[in-house]
């Protein structure tokens, strides 16, 4: 795969990465704070009274959540360093490369 294709992939990763913390991470931001504050944890919804529940479901939730968003982050900083370090100028075959062939002389110089 092409450098510049790891270099969009990894800014792409981590531009969804902390969209989806900006757009999601406000419901699991309340686990820890409600379990070493309070004791205990609710389920809160619009329809319904808060509904008490296990803190620890609730931080298991808040662990996977962000275990995906490192995720994210770190494979687009992965691809980004991959793209970055890539030596993909040094690997162009002889049959590939496009442009007057180097051992040619070039004619605008006998004039």
């Amino acid at each position: 795969m092409s450098d510049t294709r790891f270099t969009m992939i990894g800014i792409a990763l981590v531009f969804v990465g902390f969209i989806i913390l900006g757009v999601f991470g406000h419901d699991y931001q309340a686990a820890t704070l409600e379990s070493n504050e309070f004791g205990t944890c609710y389920e809160y919804s619009d329809k319904e009274a808060p509904i008490e529940i296990n803190c620890s479901f609730k931080i298991f939730n808040q662990t996977l959540f962000f275990a995906l968003i490192i995720g994210f982050i770190g494979a687009g900083i992965i691809a980004l360093v991959k793209g970055v370090k890539g030596n993909w100028d040094n690997k162009v075959k002889p049959k590939d490369m496009v442009g007057p062939d180097r051992r040619e002389k070039d004619d605008s110089d006998k004039d």
